[in-house]
């Protein structure tokens, strides 16, 4: 019988194939969020929730069975300390994948896979840190200001080139 045998080949032999998911988990964990093919998405999920699992572990036993599937102690101390906390109370289900549509040059299904509690888009980021604490404006207020500003610096790059051919023609 083939109960639990459900493997993604992605058309590799097993060295490679565990080399690349390998590979794939310590991007998710560096970047917290990475843009694949849908294929390979899928097959890393496993493997990325697994990561976690351990991390919420957090014994010295979890520990050395991360470092021994992704081999970078940087990555280890980063999924222990700042993924697997984040996700402490949720029951599984780690990883979100996004599908983004096709590729142009071969037409593969593309996708995001991300943490669902670690990561944060840097635009949502940006405004909640640019704003300071105790004198928060509200976005109306910032909004007008900013498109005041951006066509004064537009209006001065159509001048510049102007002053450039008139130099030029003396």
């Amino acid at each position: 019988m083939k109960h639990g045998r459900k493997t993604i080949k992605l058309q590799r032999k097993q060295d490679h194939r565990d080399a690349l998911l390998m590979n794939l988990v310590i991007s998710l964990i560096e970047h917290r969020r990475i843009r694949t093919t849908l294929a390979k998405a899928k097959a890393v999920r496993p493997f990325a929730e697994k990561m976690v699992t351990l991390g919420k572990a957090g014994t010295l036993h979890a520990r050395r069975n991360a470092v021994s599937y992704l081999r970078h102690k940087d990555v280890v101390k980063k999924l222990f300390e700042e993924i697997a906390p984040a996700s402490k109370d949720r029951a599984g289900g780690y990883t979100r994948i996004t599908k983004l549509g096709q590729r142009r040059s071969d037409s593969a299904p593309m996708a995001y896979i991300e943490w669902v509690d670690a990561f944060v888009p840097k635009a949502a980021a940006a405004p909640a840190e640019a704003a300071p604490e105790g004198d928060a404006a509200p976005a109306e207020e910032a909004a007008p200001a900013a498109k005041k500003k951006a066509p004064a610096k537009k209006a001065a790059a159509k001048k510049a080139p102007a002053k450039k051919k008139a130099a030029a023609a003396e």
